[in-house]
């Protein structure tokens, strides 16, 4: 409970903070949204012109990317802080005033970097997932509770690709790239899993479960996903767990400035 207690009171600051520049929260959703709308824009034109997806029309296809919209932006309010406070408080040497606190290391920056601006992304991207569902006439209650339990197990990868990435940064100090890893890794959430190799499909499927954070969430709401694919949600939990151990465990390797 108190650590509850602590993680909210987190949230109110976090929105209290943004609503003392109500102009910027605004305009940083906005920003978010628009720089994501680019991907679904993309696929529009590739259908525009008479190419597509195998087995997959408009509707199907942009219901994917709005479902990793949404899932971007729900892990970018709760897990995206954790990489750049970390990789900044590395590269100056004051991760000691995190070690300091009375709380748990990750526990205290997840608290602490929730990110409300990230919330426009969200709701734009629930937007566009109930529109396309609609669309395509996948909006049966069964598939709504598959998705939202295979939604969340996508935030569990997002989640886990953030905290790994954030505690490699305890060693490989001062490399801005480590971000740009991290998202082509998710890139393949974007599309069908089926017009990629075989082994990319493991990949995606097994070892870091990235089609969890828009494919299969979204082939549950169609009602097109093999009952052996929810086999999946076990990488996603693990992959998360070690997420969480690998930074407990890099921030023994934390030396100071410049690593």
């Amino acid at each position: 409970m108190r650590y509850i207690k602590i993680y909210l009171a987190c949230l109110k600051t976090a929105y209290s903070r943004a609503a003392a520049y109500r102009s910027n929260f605004i305009l940083g959703n906005l920003m978010t949204l628009l720089s994501n709308v680019l991907i679904p824009l993309v696929t529009v034109l590739v259908y525009s012109n008479g190419a597509s997806f195998p087995g997959w029309d408009i509707w199907q296809a942009l219901l994917i990317q709005s479902v990793f919209a949404m899932s971007s932006g729900a892990a970018s309010m709760l897990w995206g802080g954790i990489l750049w406070s970390t990789m900044g408080h590395v590269q100056e040497g004051s991760f000691e005033t995190v070690l300091l606190r009375p709380l748990p290391p990750l526990f205290y920056l997840a608290a602490l970097e929730f990110d409300p601006e990230s919330g426009g992304l969200f709701l734009g991207g629930l937007t566009m997932t109930i529109i396309c569902t609609l669309k395509s006439g996948a909006a049966q209650p069964e598939n709504i509770l598959s998705a939202i339990l295979l939604f969340l197990a996508g935030l569990a990868v997002m989640g886990g690709l953030e905290l790994s990435m954030a505690a490699i940064s305890f060693k490989w100090v001062g490399n801005s790239r480590i971000p740009e890893i991290a998202d082509s890794i998710k890139e393949f959430g974007k599309y069908p899993i089926e017009i990629f190799p075989r082994s990319v499909q493991c990949f995606a499927s097994i070892i870091i479960p990235v089609a969890m954070i828009g494919f299969f969430p979204a082939s549950a709401l169609l009602g097109r996903l093999p009952a052996a694919a929810y086999i999946s949600v076990i990488p996603c939990i693990i992959f998360f767990l070690f997420g969480i151990w690998l930074y407990d465990r890099m921030i023994k390797k934390y030396e100071g400035v410049g690593g």
